[in-house]
C-alpha cells in the first residue's frame, strides 16, 4: 500500500508516495544521500542544491545504463550457454528421447524469458 515518506538531502525536505517495503526504501535514500554528497564533495566550487541534484541524476543515470546493457549481455551469454548445453545433451541421448528433450528447451526459453528484473525495461 502506497505510503508518504518524508526524506532530508542537503538540507532540504523531500516527501515520496511510495509502497516500496521499508528495507527497500531504506537502501534508495542512503544510496541517493552518498551520490549527492559525493557529487557536492566532488565540485571544485560550491553549486546549488538542484544543479548537484542533476548532476547526480545523470551520474545515477549513466550507471544504470550500464547495469542494462551488462544484464542484456549476461543474458544473451546465458542463453548461448544454454543452447549449447542443449545441444551437447540432445546429441548424447537415443532418437526417442529427442522430443522429450525439444519439449523440455522450449520450457527453458520460456523460463529464461522471464528472468528479468523487477521493473526492469527493455526500452
Amino acid at each position: 500500500m502506497e505510503r508518504l515518506v518524508k526524506f532530508e538531502v542537503l538540507g532540504q525536505e523531500y516527501p515520496l508516495y511510495t509502497d516500496a517495503s521499508e528495507e527497500d526504501i531504506e537502501e534508495i535514500l542512503n544510496l541517493v544521500k552518498m551520490q549527492i554528497e559525493n557529487q557536492s564533495k566532488s565540485s571544485k566550487s560550491f553549486l546549488p542544491a538542484n544543479k548537484v541534484a542533476v548532476l547526480t541524476s545523470l551520474n545515477m543515470a549513466g550507471k544504470y545504463v550500464q547495469v542494462k546493457k551488462d544484464f542484456e549481455q549476461y543474458k544473451k551469454e546465458m542463453t548461448d550457454r544454454v543452447e549449447r548445453l542443449t545441444s551437447v545433451i540432445k546429441s548424447s541421448l537415443p532418437h526417442d528421447m529427442e522430443l522429450q528433450v525439444k519439449e523440455s528447451g522450449s520450457e527453458i526459453d520460456e523460463t529464461l524469458s522471464q528472468v528479468e528484473p523487477e521493473g526492469y525495461d527493455r526500452a
